[in-house]
C-alpha cells in the first residue's frame, strides 16, 4: 500500500505523510511536557500519565474530524506490521527470563483469572441486558460477542478469526470494534493511572512484591554496569537487527501460515493466520537472542528505542477511536461496560486472594484485552524492565484466544435461543 492515502475522506488531513507528522510532533509535545518544563506540567502529568494522552489526542483528532483514523496506512501496515513487531524483537531481546520465571505461579495465576473474567463476563453481560433491555442482546447480537471474545482474550487475529467462523455482519462487527477500543481504552487508561500508584496501592493491600523489586533492582545493576553512550554503529546494529528480523518473520509468516492452514484445527489457535506468525516469530528471535552477546544492546539503547516504537503505535491505535460512533447503537457499550466490570471484579478478587502486586493485575489484565501490543505498555508503565513480562502474556492469548472465544460463541448461541 501507498504511503500517500488515495482515499475520499473528509478529514481535513488526508495525507499519510502529513498525519504521520501530526503524530510524531504530537508525540514530541506530550513528552516534552511531561519533562516538566513549568512547575503546572509537572502537577499536571502527576495526576494524568503521558501515555494517556497518547492515546486520547490522537483519539480527539479523529472525532473531531481532524484526520480519518482508519482511511490510513500508518496503523496497517507500518505500525502494526512494521513497528510492533520491531518492538517486539527489542524488548525482548534484553529479557531477564530467569528473573522472569522467578517472578513465581501467581501472575500465571492472575493472568488465568483475567481470562476467565472476560468468558464470565461474556455470559453475565448478555443475561444482564436480556434482562434489563432485551433488544440489545437480540438477532444476532451474540455473534458479534464472540468476535469480542476473540478481540479480549487473544487479539485481533482472533477477533477476525471468530467473525469469519460465525459470519458476522460487517456492520455489527464494526460496532463491536468501536466497543472493543472504547473499553479497551479505557481499561489502559484506567491502568496507566494506577501505575503511578502501584507503590501505596499495594502497600494498603499487602501485597508481597519482592519478586518484582529483586526483577528491577537486577536489571537496575546490569544497565548500571553495562551503559554507555550509544555509537552510530551500536544504533545501526539495533536497526538491523530489529528491521531484519521484522523481514525474516514477514518472509516465512505466510508459508507457515499456508501450511497450517491446511489443518482444519490451526484456525483454533490462529496458526493459519500470517499476523500471529509475525508475532510469534518477532518474540522467539527477540527470546533467542536474549541468550547471545546480542544481549549488549541493551546497554546501547535497544529497549528505548523499541519504546519509541510501541509509543507511535500507541498513537496509531488511539486515532482509530471515534467517541461519536458508539451514538449508533449505545447499548452495545453497555454491554462492554458490564463485560469489562465482571472480568476487572475477577482478576481483582483473584489478586488479592494471593496477595499479588498491582503489577500483576495490571499486565495480567491486559494481556488478556490489549495482547501483545498493549500489555508490554502497561508493564513498562510500572517500570521499564518489565516490558518483557507484558510482551510473553500477550502472545499466549493468541495460542488460545480463539479456541476460547469459540467455547463462548458456544454457550452465547445457546443463551440466544440460536
Amino acid at each position: 500500500m501507498a504511503l500517500e492515502s488515495l482515499d475520499t475522506s473528509t478529514a481535513l488531513i488526508t495525507s499519510d505523510i502529513v498525519l504521520f507528522g501530526l503524530l510524531a510532533a504530537t508525540l514530541g509535545a506530550i513528552f516534552w511536557l511531561a519533562s516538566g518544563p513549568t512547575p503546572f506540567w509537572k502537577k499536571f502529568f502527576a495526576w494524568v500519565p503521558a501515555l494517556l494522552l497518547c492515546y486520547f489526542i490522537p483519539a480527539f483528532y479523529n472525532t473531531v474530524g481532524l484526520i480519518d483514523g482508519e482511511n490510513n496506512s500508518l496503523y496497517n501496515p507500518i505500525a502494526s506490521r512494521i513497528l510492533l513487531p520491531a518492538a517486539l524483537v527489542l524488548l525482548t531481546l534484553s529479557i531477564d527470563l530467569k528473573g522472569i520465571l522467578r517472578l513465581g505461579p501467581k501472575l500465571l495465576f492472575v493472568f488465568v483469572a483475567g481470562t476467565v473474567g472476560i468468558v464470565l463476563g461474556a455470559i453475565v453481560s448478555f443475561q444482564v441486558m436480556e434482562w434489563v433491555h432485551p433488544p440489545a442482546v437480540a438477532g444476532d447480537t451474540w455473534k458479534g460477542m464472540a468476535a469480542l471474545a476473540g478481540s479480549w482474550i487473544g487479539g485481533g487475529a482472533n477477533m477476525v478469526a471468530m467473525r469469519e467462523v460465525y459470519e458476522v455482519d460487517a456492520t455489527l462487527f464494526g460496532q463491536f470494534a468501536v466497543v472493543d477500543v472504547a473499553m479497551a481504552s479505557a481499561l489502559m487508561a484506567t491502568l496507566l493511572f494506577l501505575a503511578n500508584r502501584s507503590a501505596q496501592i499495594d502497600a494498603r493491600s499487602g501485597a508481597d512484591t519482592r519478586a518484582i523489586d529483586e526483577m528491577k533492582a537486577r536489571i537496575a545493576a546490569y544497565e548500571a554496569e553495562n551503559a554507555r553512550i550509544p555509537t552510530l554503529t551500536d544504533l545501526m546494529i539495533i536497526i538491523a537487527v530489529a528491521f531484519g528480523l521484522v523481514g525474516l518473520a514477514h518472509a516465512i509468516s505466510n508459508p507457515l501460515a499456508a501450511w497450517f492452514a491446511r489443518y482444519e484445527w490451526s484456525a483454533r489457535f490462529s496458526l493459519d493466520s500470517a499476523f500471529v506468525w509475525v508475532v510469534l516469530t518477532s518474540t522467539l528471535a527477540g527470546l533467542l537472542l536474549s541468550f547471545t552477546r546480542a544481549r549488549r544492546l541493551e546497554s546501547a539503547g535497544a529497549s528505548k528505542i523499541g519504546t519509541v516504537f510501541l509509543y507511535f503505535l500507541i498513537a496509531c491505535i488511539g486515532m482509530q477511536m471515534d467517541f461519536l460512533k458508539l451514538a449508533d447503537r449505545p447499548e452495545l457499550l453497555a454491554i462492554g461496560v458490564i463485560w469489562m466490570s465482571v472480568h476487572v471484579l475477577v482478576i481483582w478478587g483473584a489478586a488479592r486472594l494471593v496477595r499479588a502486586p498491582m503489577f500483576y493485575v495490571g499486565v495480567g489484565s491486559m494481556g488478556n484485552v490489549g495482547a501483545a501490543a498493549s500489555a508490554p505498555v502497561i508493564a513498562a508503565a510500572f517500570h521499564p524492565s518489565l516490558a518483557p513480562v507484558g510482551v510473553l502474556l500477550g502472545t499466549v492469548g493468541y495460542a488460545t484466544g480463539t479456541l476460547i472465544a469459540y467455547f463462548v460463541g458456544q454457550i452465547l448461541r445457546v443463551m440466544a435461543g440460536a
